[in-house]
């Protein structure tokens, strides 16, 4: 089910999604001159470590290879960095639609979890 096209456009759509929040948070609460450096990094450094920490036979050679589970810890510390950043922002309704969309993913996608564990 995981690789399900629509499955597939809706993860798309929630890492886009947690980027575009993590980089929200970075403008909009720093003081200061550091805005126009978090606003760039934080989304930046949040899509280096989803890009090299990856499983062995996930699509690629990964860069660094790490176990099933890192990677779930990875994938746990993105999204949530991206709740937080919400949350943090006071946008309690929209923190609560991307956790509510998270959780019905990762129960669609219980077969790449699954595997991700035997990793």
């Amino acid at each position: 089910m995981s690789q399900n096209p629509i499955n597939l456009g809706v993860r798309f759509l929630l890492e886009i999604a947690a980027l575009v929040a993590v980089g929200m948070w970075g403008w909009q609460k720093p003081e200061g001159n550091i805005k126009y450096l978090l606003v760039v990094l934080l989304p930046v450094l949040l899509a280096a470590m989803w890009g090299v920490f990856r499983v062995p036979n996930d699509p690629g050679t990964p860069p660094v290879q790490v176990s099933g589970m890192v990677r779930l810890l990875i994938e746990a510390f993105v999204f949530g960095s991206a709740i937080a950043a919400l949350y943090d922002l006071g946008q309690l309704r929209n923190s609560l639609f991307l956790a509510g969309i998270l959780v019905v993913h990762y129960l669609v996608s219980y077969d790449r979890v699954q595997w991700l564990l035997r990793q």
